[in-house]
Order: C-alpha cells, then structure tokens, then sequence
C-alpha cells in the first residue's frame, strides 16, 4: 500500500513538474499597445505638423484627426493617448504595435494597404502645388525637370516620382519645403491641399496653382488583421458620420470657401 502511494504521488509530481515546465516555455506575445488597450487605453501615432489636420497648440496635439480619434474612442469607451513621430514612422509603429493606430492625414494608397489595414475613409483631400508668384509653373505639366519639395513618406513624395526628369528634394516637415521654396532654393512644393492653404497663408508671396496635382482619401492605419479594433473603428465613424458630428469637427478647422 506504502508503495503504492509514493508511486501515485511521484506520477502527480511528474505530472506537476512537465505543467510547470509546459506553462514556462509557452509565452503569450503582448505589445505595448494591446497592454494599453486592454486596460481602456487607444495609442494613436500622428506627425503633428499638418494643420490643420494635426499641429501643436499650447503644448497639446490638435486638429481634425485629434478631434475625430478622441470621437472614436469616446464611443469605444476608451481614453485616447497621441504620440507624435515622423510621418515615414507611423506605418512602422503600428506595425509593430507601438501604436493601436496612426491618424495623420494619410492617403490610402495601394502600397500603404500591403502594410496596414485601413479604415473607411473620413475626408476627401488633394495634392496641390504651391509656387512662387511670378512662377513660370502654372499646371502639372510644367513641374518637369524643376526642382520639387516634397515631405518624406507622403503621397506628394510618391507621386513626385513620376514627374519627367525632376530633382526631388524631400524634407522631414512640409514647412521645412515651404521655407525652401520662399528661399528660392526649390521651384514648387507638392503637399496637401488644406495644409497648404495655412502656409500660404502664412508666407507671404506663394501662391497655389488652380489644378490639384492629385485627388485623394484619407482614412486611418490599423495593424493588418486586426479587425476587432478595425470594426469597432468604422462603427463609430459610420456614427459620427451619420449624426453629423464628423462634419462637424471638420468644419470648425476648415472654413467653407
């Protein structure tokens, strides 16, 4: 009996010992932003220096994608945290999973889609063409052999391309090109429509030309395969949308012309 009690009880211990062993050897992978998001927390990546998309006031990061990812996770039941990096990071980030999302006034393009999942789209927007006054560039077609400034990793950088014998010159920051351009160092810059007009603004002396570059949509960049978070994402913007609370926060940083 004495026997067969120490054999039970060294089966048990084995059986303990290869459970331990099993547990220690099988590790859940966890990122930094399923951790946040587990515990009611959403980590937006953005390139603050888009107005009126995303930009700094008063050492806080706002603008139209702030206001409508803060709408999102409002109705997710979630707190919003935004991190600012530079534009040619944020697919990386949320790749990776530093970050839940990336809201930066993003083109959805088919090489961005080999990478992220996107949202469905929240804004219509273009690439325009700012120039000197006086410029002898007065349609794409003219953009030819000039030289071009263009911010790194954006559509305008893409498409820039394709212009027939251009030097391209690629900045980190848009405004970084838009100095370039009033220093006559550049002979046009290629960048976002509602941007544009703020530097224009501005900057006195630049102007936009008439015809847009390019026409395009913006959505949100969710890691591949996430469709949880994706789901959730369109279902509140469907809401914001049909409430007209959407058109409501683009209204108040874009005023109709």
């Amino acid at each position: 009996m004495k026997k067969n009690v120490i054999a039970i009880a060294g089966v048990i211990c084995m059986a303990a010992f290869l459970t331990a062993c099993a547990g220690s050897g099988t590790k859940t992978e966890t990122t930094a932003a399923d951790q946040k998001e587990a515990a009611g927390k959403l980590v937006m990546v953005t390139n603050a220096e888009f107005p009126p998309y995303e930009y700094h006031d008063n050492n806080q990061i706002v603008g139209i994608d702030a206001d409508i990812a803060k709408a999102i996770a409002d109705k997710m039941g979630v707190e919003l945290e935004i991190q600012d990096m530079a534009f040619d990071s944020l697919i990386p980030a949320v790749q990776s999973g530093k970050a839940d999302f990336a809201a930066a006034g993003m083109t959805v393009n088919e090489d961005r889609k080999k990478n992220v999942d996107f949202t469905d789209t929240y804004a219509e927007a273009a690439q325009v063409i700012i120039v000197k006054e006086g410029s002898q560039i007065k349609t794409p077609d003219d953009l030819a052999g000039k030289k071009i400034g263009v911010q790194t990793g954006t559509t305008g950088d893409i498409y820039a391309d394709d212009i027939e014998n251009a030097d391209i010159q690629r900045f980190n920051k848009g405004m970084e090109a838009v100095m370039a351009l009033s220093q006559d160092k550049i002979d046009a810059v290629i960048i976002d429509r509602e941007p544009a007009k703020v530097f224009v603004k501005e900057n006195a002396g630049l102007v936009i030309l008439d015809e847009a570059f390019t026409e395009e949509e913006y959505a949100i960049a969710v890691k591949k395969d996430n469709k949880e978070l994706l789901d959730k994402m369109n279902g509140a913007i469907k809401e914001l949308k049909e409430s007209g609370e959407l058109k409501k926060i683009v209204d108040k940083y874009i005023t109709a012309e």
